[in-house]
């Protein structure tokens, strides 16, 4: 190459370097709006001089030490308005902050938010926070591909339908609450009944190619134990856990379900059958309602206000199946029982939105008896749908005589049954040591739909 042609090739490079610089300076705006903080009253910031969009990502600059320290800034979200005040809900706590603090806004109209969270297969094995951050100190996920949290809902006619079962390696679930990929249960439980080892040993045995797993609003040192404890290597090689404990703020809590949620449509698109696992929903609804108090929204039901009925189903809807011959998201949430209380309002709107409910016992686990399913409150909707009519029978007839002995224990306990008088009583008082081992199962113990399904058969007959 001659000096001339190294002339002109120097030139072409600092052409096409000066158009790359010269389109991102065209791309900003031609001037930055800021505005200012007016009022802080417990959860809420009150800002003026800015006009975003509902949703969207501000940085509050906060007050540094020194005229030369590096300047600080807090992110917030706006979760309303009222007039020319925007209310603004910090993603963490802050410091530092002062009256007339600036407000910048990120991105135009929120765009910039909308693509700041990380998605796809480099996120496997790792542990986020609701900002889409590692918590496990681990390389950074900013060259990873990023997406929008919200995503559009799609068309019910275009969902594939429920027709297949999935191994969750749960034997009372595989044979008597049978689970179909794209279905969401709801897992009903108050605590400490054993929800969470219940929820590792789907984890681990559930036929899925990617688990996803949102801890919301869970205390901090059950982040740990959960991956470490339940999860196991093996089951984090596959998942992806976004963990937003309880000490985080409501918006961060509420963000980390979406998130999480986010990511299981991402693997979904992709064709990838998904496990979804979120504990818990209650928490999220809990968040919502931290939030929709704090700007002035009146509670309705025992504390709740109307928006938190309104979030836990466009939140339940994204997860189930995408389009036919597409990938499928099987999704768990926890719904936590305050005092056992079946009828609590965030239980019973779970229960209406659902695909079916798994109710753990507190009865049964403070008899040893584990996994605690009270199979009698328990139903899956999708399972006429995915087993054959010679389960569905077995099933009932297991469901019959267990409850037919319940019903009798009292009598039985103190002698006043006696054999002869009710065949159906006594078949039931016959088989009922067998039924209650079929229900109970160690946590390193995993049973598949066919030995499921053999048991089963062993116990009630061959059915019809």
């Amino acid at each position: 190459m001659n000096a001339a042609e190294r002339a002109t090739t120097h030139q072409t490079h600092w052409r096409e370097t000066l158009d790359r610089v010269m389109a991102r300076v065209e791309a900003l705006p031609s001037y930055r709006a800021s505005g200012r903080i007016t009022r802080a009253t417990g959860l809420v910031l009150e800002a003026v001089g800015l006009r975003v969009p509902l949703g969207s990502a501000c940085r509050i600059e906060l007050s540094t030490d020194s005229l030369h320290a590096k300047a600080r800034y807090a992110e917030a979200e706006v979760v309303g308005f009222s007039g020319e005040k925007l209310f603004l809900m910090p993603l963490a706590e802050i410091s530092g902050l002062t009256p007339g603090a600036r407000v910048l806004p990120l991105g135009d109209g929120g765009t910039q938010t909308a693509r700041r969270f990380p998605l796809g297969a480099s996120l496997l094995g790792r542990v986020v926070d609701g900002n889409g951050k590692p918590l496990d100190g681990e390389r950074s996920l900013q060259d990873v591909p990023h997406a929008p949290l919200a995503t559009p809902p799609l068309n019910p006619l275009a969902r594939a339908p429920i027709d297949e079962q999935i191994d969750v390696g749960i034997r009372a679930i595989n044979a008597l609450l049978s689970v179909g990929r794209g279905q969401r249960m709801g897992l009903f439980a108050g605590s400490g009944v054993g929800k969470s080892v219940l929820l590792g040993m789907m984890a681990r045995y559930t036929k899925a190619d990617v688990i996803v797993v949102g801890l919301i609003g869970e205390r901090g040192r059950e982040v740990q134990d959960f991956i470490d404890n339940i999860l196991g290597d093996e089951g984090r090689k596959r998942s992806v856990v976004v963990a937003a404990p309880a000490d985080t703020s409501p918006l961060q809590r509420l963000q980390g379900a979406s998130y999480a949620t986010r990511l299981a449509e991402g693997f979904r698109d992709e064709g990838k059958n998904v496990l979804l696992i979120m504990d818990s929903l209650t928490r999220y609804a809990m968040a919502q309602r931290e939030i929709a108090l704090a700007i002035g929204e009146p509670p309705a039901t025992k504390g709740y206000p109307a928006s938190v009925f309104a979030k836990l189903p466009g939140l339940v809807e994204r997860a189930g199946n995408g389009e036919k011959g597409g990938g499928s998201i099987t999704a768990f949430y926890t719904v936590l029982t305050e005092g056992d209380d079946q009828q609590d309002p965030i239980a019973d709107s779970a229960r209406a939105i659902l695909d079916g409910h798994i109710v753990l016992s507190r009865a049964l686990a403070e008899s040893g008896h584990y996994p605690a399913i009270d199979i009698e409150a328990s139903i899956s909707r999708a399972m006429g749908a995915i087993t054959d009519h010679a389960q569905q029978h077995q099933a009932r007839l297991f469901k019959q005589h267990f409850s037919r002995y319940q019903r009798n224990r009292d009598l039985i306990s103190v002698g006043a049954y006696s054999p002869g008088h009710d065949p159906q009583l006594d078949q039931a008082v016959q088989l009922f040591p067998h039924l209650e081992y079929f229900l109970q199962q160690q946590i390193d113990e995993r049973a598949d739909v066919a030995e499921a399904r053999q048991s089963l058969s062993a116990i009630v007959g061959g059915g019809k």
